[in-house]
């Protein structure tokens, strides 16, 4: 670069004098063309000079650097260096270096007066001469970089750290990763089928897992209880196992045999542990989330959080009551260690919320007479027809606020949050925080923020609601002083959350209705515990009428913000799915200053996952998300492109899956 510049200098001084000359000639032809030539031509003298000026002073800095640096070391001395080695000016230039450096970095190449950037990661040379060595990769090859500063430069030596990098990385890519594995719905397949088909579906799943854990060079174990599986690989399989989102899980869940289908697998897999034991608890922990969620995916713990892959068959209901039981003894023992109970739902509690909340309420303030209030904030409640209700019947003191539930807490008192087990969806956070008894029970599928502190975490993911959950409860707790309205109230929030028995109902929805049927509950009064005023109908119909169709998804936005429209959201985005080719609609609308948004689907699209890649969450088919400082056209953009991403995996996983088959197993259509 040097040597062009003193070259093209020359013709650039000739180049200036000609355009004097031409300025010259032109004088006594146009005077116009003789003022604009001779200012061309002043302008490309001045250029010129100031060049040649800069370019002598870059020239006396370099040799008073040269010298600088000459001073450090000279050639010789630098030679004897067993390591790559420059010596550098100021401004980076290489001014000098040594053999090993020639030989080992440039290929032999002369590189003084070039530049040391291009062997740096650092544009600014003097972070070298800050640290104590700096990791820098050239030519596939990996150094230490280390600075010593001088007057006018410096020296920096390229220490060879290929051998240490590449034992250090299959060291990290070695290291142990435990996988646990369960065969989730064993039971439902043996009573829906005969031993022989159960048993082959079985052998088929070991199998497939055994060459799975064969085709990443791990080991393979079966448990001797509860089908689980124990496969033990390293690190460098897992990024491929992200990459390909698991395919194991779709493998299992084509078995097909006798016209008998449907088998799953939860896979919890621990890694970046310091130990198999620290590792084998994370899979553990891991296999957790993944039941907790619905089973049929796989959870990947690294220590610091979670990653989940697959989810997209809908979760068996378990019939064993026996859990139930156990849960309501001691939910029963803490209650009667406690002064009084809180309970409290999620924020904007609706039907099921708050009907889970009376039902607890009733048998604890009557059948086990102890205080117990339900804490809400009235005036942002869904479910206000049922609080109406409860208060015109003479119980004005069942309903607290914030504040007056603060008042209340002691040492003993117990908290029981219903509906909900994330810290960031509480009603009153302030009230979790403050007791220091809290017991979760919930139904939606398992997220990672969720209450940690629970004396009694009951989590039922294959539930349709928490209000059957209570309904289940407090037949052993007790449910003689259970009234009509207490009943209705915990019928209609089964209700709105299956969506009239229609979505998530198994055999024990339905015994808990009949139960609460039992219990005087009358299906039309709980009919009118949904009924809307002609505002929220208007607000419903207008947000259906103007939703848009994308990839079987409806989309519908609201343009402003109503007093009614969180419950026309909801509405609507049930109403969007009775839409021919409709898979999951999405209904989104302002609130002061973040973006709402509803989802919905009737099973075929798992909508919590697509509310998780937003920050929200909730059921396969029923989720919910806000998104804070963006505008509608942004959520929604950022709505349609997580909508497209899925939906193509969606066509390449069953794109890739079309056509399996297997030496006894029928593929599945």
């Amino acid at each position: 670069m040097n040597k062009k510049i003193w070259v093209t200098t020359p013709v650039f001084i000739i180049f200036s004098i000609v355009m004097f000359v031409m300025a010259s000639v032109s004088y006594y032809y146009n005077t116009t063309i003789f003022i604009i030539e001779l200012l061309a031509a002043i302008a490309s003298a001045a250029t010129v000079f100031l060049s040649t000026y800069k370019f002598g002073n870059y020239v006396s800095r370099i040799i008073k650097s040269a010298s600088g640096a000459f001073s450090i070391m000279n050639q010789s001395s630098l030679d004897l260096i067993n390591v790559a080695a420059i010596v550098v000016d100021d401004f980076g230039v290489i001014m000098m270096c040594n053999k090993n450096f020639t030989q080992k970095m440039c290929n032999n190449e002369d590189k003084i007066g070039e530049t040391a950037a291009q062997f740096i990661e650092s544009k600014d040379i003097r972070d070298y001469f800050n640290h104590n060595g700096i990791d820098v990769s050239y030519n596939d090859k990996w150094y230490v970089a280390f600075g010593v500063l001088a007057e006018n430069g410096g020296i920096i030596y390229f220490v060879d750290n290929s051998l240490y990098k590449a034992n250090s990385d299959e060291y990290l890519l070695s290291r142990p990763v435990v996988a646990l594995i369960d065969f989730d719905n064993k039971s439902e397949i043996e009573r829906a089928s005969d031993e022989n088909v159960c048993d082959q579906i079985s052998i088929f799943i070991e199998s497939k897992l055994q060459e799975w854990a064969t085709g990443m060079k791990g080991f393979y174990k079966k448990l001797e209880k509860n089908d689980m599986y124990l496969v033990v690989i390293e690190e460098r399989n897992i990024q491929t196992l992200i990459e390909q989102k698991f395919k194991i899980l779709e493998t299992i869940r084509n078995i097909r045999i006798n016209d008998v289908s449907g088998a799953t697998i939860s896979i919890g897999i621990g890694h970046c542990g310091k130990t198999l034991r620290e590792c084998e608890l994370r899979a553990r922990q891991a296999l957790e989330m993944a039941h907790g969620r619905g089973g049929d995916q796989a959870a990947v713990n690294n220590g610091e959080g979670y990653e989940f892959f697959g989810g997209t068959s809908k979760g068996v209901e378990k019939r064993d009551k026996v859990r139930t039981r156990v849960i309501s003894a001691a939910l029963e023992e803490q209650i009667r260690k406690s002064d009084k109970v809180i309970i409290m739902g999620h924020r904007f509690s609706d039907l099921d919320s708050v009907g889970a909340a009376v039902g607890l309420w009733s048998t604890i303030q009557k059948g086990m007479d102890m205080g117990a209030f339900i804490a809400i904030n009235k005036n942002q409640s869904l479910a206000g027809s049922v609080i109406s209700n409860i208060e015109k019947s003479g119980l004005l003191d069942v309903f607290i606020d914030e504040h007056t539930a603060l008042n209340e807490i002691t040492e003993r008192t117990l908290l029981i949050v219903v509906d909900t087990h994330s810290p960031s969806f509480l009603e009153f956070a302030k009230v979790y925080k403050k007791c220091k008894r809290v017991i979760v029970i919930d139904h939606h599928r398992m997220m990672v923020n969720h209450i940690e502190n629970a004396m009694i975490f009951y989590h039922e993911p294959y539930s349709s609601s928490a209000s059957e959950m209570v309904a289940e409860l407090i037949q052993y707790l007790g449910s003689d002083n259970l009234t009509r309205l207490e009943a209705e109230a915990l019928l209609a929030g089964i209700m709105l959350d299956t969506k009239n028995f229609v979505l998530r109902t198994g055999v024990r929805t339905f015994e808990a209705a009949a139960f609460l049927r039992g219990k005087g509950a009358d299906t039309v009064e709980v009919k009118r515990l949904f009924s809307n005023s002609i505002s929220t109908y208007k607000t419903k119909y207008k947000l259906v009428s103007e939703a848009e169709i994308f990839n079987f998804y409806a989309i519908a936005c609201a343009d402003e913000e109503t007093s009614d429209i969180r419950i026309a959201a909801a509405q609507a985005a049930d109403e969007l799915l009775g839409i021919e080719n409709v898979k999951a609609s999405f209904v989104m609308f302002p609130t002061k200053n973040c973006i709402n948004i509803s989802a919905r689907s009737l099973g075929d699209v798992n909508v919590q996952v697509l509310m998780e890649k937003m920050g929200g969450g909730g059921h396969q088919t029923m989720a919910a998300t806000q998104l804070k400082g963006v505008t509608m056209e942004e959520a929604r953009e950022q709505l349609v492109q997580i909508v497209s991403s899925i939906n193509s995996e969606q066509v390449q996983n069953q794109t890739e899956s079309a056509g399996a088959e297997s030496a006894f197993i029928e593929p599945q259509q």
